[in-house]
């Protein structure tokens, strides 16, 4: 416990003593963990963008005329029980189908005039079914709905015409994120590179100091411990600066993003997933600080 109490105290006055190294670790530090930061930002911002991308790509089954609603009803229920990819399943009336149209056309009274020409309802019950975009799941609920019980209530599946569409989307959804990981992997690697080196250069300017300890008998735990209290100081003062300017970033940016991204609130993003955030920054600055500072000094350790 002795030796624990002079290790911290000796990490608080190396980092007040070096006060300028201190200030310029932690400035680096700060734009590292924001670097990070940032692709929190940026996936949650493309992960909502492939998700709206998603969601306008169906396929739709249309029901016999005449089918009655709690049959369609019934399959809807198989539908969603397939599998968990399948993210909604919405009935459509024939009466809703019929105004959904009326509201779409509603400018064009060609159309109008022509539907009233054909008299009547000429539009069938349908099932709207979204998956999570991959085109796998849209063929094998479409194989599923002509193929199985389901084929004598089921007029036909529009996977076919869709077929195209849905695999074009997909493979720009998944390009994306696959870009968005490795973005993510090079900034991370890059960010730490650059706090350990700062770190190192730091530590380098106490090597005669850290000789002399070792020269006197002190053990290896002991010479490296100040040195790791500094790191984990640097990684506290880093995160509680990184958090507040995540706050303000997500503040102002949040009116600006929603004009670009209706529907998207970066503010909302940040308050919600602050759990997160705060995990990230706290273990990314300490244990980089840390393990930079604990790398770094192990070069000296030996007279």
């Amino acid at each position: 416990m002795a030796n624990l109490k002079r290790i911290i105290s000796f990490g608080f006055q190396d980092f007040s003593r070096n006060r300028g190294i201190s200030v310029a670790t932690v400035f680096v530090l700060v734009v590292a963990i924001m670097l990070v930061t940032g692709l929190i930002f940026f996936q949650g911002t493309v992960g909502y963008l492939t998700s709206q991308i998603q969601n306008k790509i169906d396929i739709t089954a249309y029901f016999n005329d005449g089918t009655a609603e709690q049959d369609i009803l019934n399959v809807k229920d198989e539908i969603l029980k397939m599998s968990p990819s399948i993210k909604n399943v919405e009935y459509i009336s024939q009466d809703q189908a019929l105004a959904d149209f009326y509201q779409k056309h509603q400018d064009n009274p060609v159309l109008a005039q022509a539907l009233q020409e054909v008299g009547g309802n000429p539009f069938l019950p349908s099932l709207n079914i979204t998956t999570n975009g991959d085109p796998l799941q849209y063929a094998m609920v479409s194989n599923v709905l002509q193929t199985s019980d389901f084929s004598k209530l089921v007029n036909k599946v529009d996977f076919s015409q869709k077929k195209d569409t849905i695999e074009k989307v997909y493979s720009i959804t998944t390009n994306i994120n696959t870009f968005g990981i490795i973005f993510e992997i090079i900034l991370t690697i890059v960010a730490i590179l650059v706090v350990f080196n700062t770190i190192r250069l730091g530590i380098e300017n106490s090597k005669e100091e850290i000789s002399t300890m070792r020269v006197v008998g002190a053990s290896n735990s002991f010479v490296r411990g100040p040195f790791i209290i500094q790191g984990i100081i640097y990684g506290l003062i880093s995160f509680v600066i990184c958090f507040l300017i995540s706050w303000l970033f997500a503040f102002i940016l949040s009116g600006k993003i929603s004009v670009v991204l209706p529907g998207f609130n970066m503010l909302s993003f940040f308050l919600t997933n602050w759990w997160i955030f705060l995990l990230i920054q706290l273990g990314f600055g300490v244990a980089v600080g840390a393990i930079s500072a604990l790398v770094a000094v192990k070069k000296y350790l030996e007279v």
